[in-house]
């Protein structure tokens, strides 16, 4: 019998490979740039604007809410975070950014199955969504689940070819091998 920990990684998999990734003209632009630039800097430039359309919403309320998780996210004021994050994750149940932010938190608060169900929700929202891949590969690999742990991260580095240090560690547990705890 699966651990909780390891049915919920198994339903963030399914997630991950199944999810439709919706119809964004802007950002399927962007990714596009993102996978084919040659130019290191036009990939950064590529990254560093999708990561501005996910944190972006046209509602006002939304934006400054999205600011002020942001800001007590950097202050180190988890609290707060929480409970910005938890009012936007209802009130705005269908923008994945909220849900990455509040997985992070949960990530770094160790509260993993909590984690893994934000991101799930976000990959739901946004498959193509590379951060909240590299936080899955990391609870993976903190439960010792290594080969899904490499499949994220090659997962991420094949969306987005610029985060060397997850590519770095995918070829680390390549070179280890395949352990898992299912």
């Amino acid at each position: 019998m699966l651990s909780p920990i390891a049915m919920r990684i198994e339903l963030v998999l399914a997630t991950m490979t199944t999810a439709s990734v919706p119809n964004t003209p802007e950002l399927d632009a962007l990714f596009d740039l993102l996978r084919g630039a040659s130019d290191p800097g036009d990939r950064s430039d590529a990254e560093q604007r999708i990561w501005a359309i996910w944190c972006s919403n046209e509602d006002a309320d939304a934006a400054r809410a999205m600011r002020g998780a942001i800001a007590a996210l950097e202050t180190g004021d988890p609290t707060a975070a929480d409970r910005a994050l938890n009012m936007m994750v209802k009130r705005w149940p269908n923008w994945a950014e909220p849900w990455n932010k509040r997985a992070t938190l949960r990530f770094v608060e160790e509260r993993d199955a909590d984690s893994l169900d934000d991101i799930g929700r976000t990959l739901e929202l946004e498959p193509r969504h590379f951060g909240a891949l590299s936080g899955f590969g990391q609870i993976c690999m903190r439960a010792r689940d290594i080969s899904s742990a490499l499949l994220v991260f090659e997962h991420a580095v094949a969306i987005n070819p610029n985060m060397d240090s997850v590519r770095r560690v995918a070829e680390v547990l390549r070179r280890q091998g395949s352990r898992t705890i299912h």
